[in-house]
């Protein structure tokens, strides 16, 4: 199998991410995508954040159920970094081929997560354009220190079980946020 990981609060999830989804399926042949539904993201605070449970439902609300699946496994597995939720994945899938789906904004912030360095080492990377971080995304610390595993968009579809490697993909972009999206229900500017 060959499955993509796309983590996130999903507070609420939205159709930028059944874009994301539906677009790396296509492009790096994926045969699903996995939206791993944070418990609590340490990057993030906690106030705005809507209970576990109603993300949970917003994320398989953009799921089809079969190419493109919700899960919750990292409350099952109380596991808080992704760093550990990839280990976990490698372990007990260990015929899977994965790949971690990112925005260009989350590589502008990865060295922010924890082992880092230690994720990219262990799983291939994409990351989709996002409006107002391509540009800073691929200038950042991450995308220098990493540029040596860097493979054009043409090599996509080897990505998945292959570390280190990251692609960038030109792809039409959603400039859909969950930032704006609960903004305009609490009926205020982001």
């Amino acid at each position: 199998m060959r499955i993509g990981l796309l983590g996130g609060s999903f507070n609420p999830a939205h159709a930028g991410h059944r874009h994301v989804a539906d677009l790396a399926c296509a492009r790096l042949r994926l045969d699903q995508v996995w939206l791993l539904v944070s418990p609590g993201n340490p990057l993030k605070p906690q106030a705005g954040m809507a209970p576990f449970a109603a993300r949970m439902e917003s994320a398989r609300g953009i799921a089809d159920g079969r190419r493109i699946l919700a899960t919750g496994v990292e409350a099952v597995w109380h596991t808080r970094f992704t760093v550990d939720t990839v280990g976990l994945l490698r372990l007990r899938f260990p015929n899977a081929s994965f790949v971690w789906l990112m925005g260009a904004d989350i590589l502008e912030q990865l060295p922010r997560w924890r082992r880092w360095t230690r994720i990219v080492r262990r799983l291939s990377f994409a990351v989709l354009p996002r409006p107002t971080y391509n540009h800073r995304a691929l200038a950042s610390l991450a995308a220098h220190r990493l540029r040596c595993a860097r493979r054009p968009a043409r090599e996509a579809p080897l990505l998945p079980g292959i570390a280190p490697g990251w692609v960038f993909l030109p792809a039409p972009q959603n400039d859909l946020s969950a930032t704006a999206l609960r903004a305009a229900i609490e009926g205020r500017v982001p």
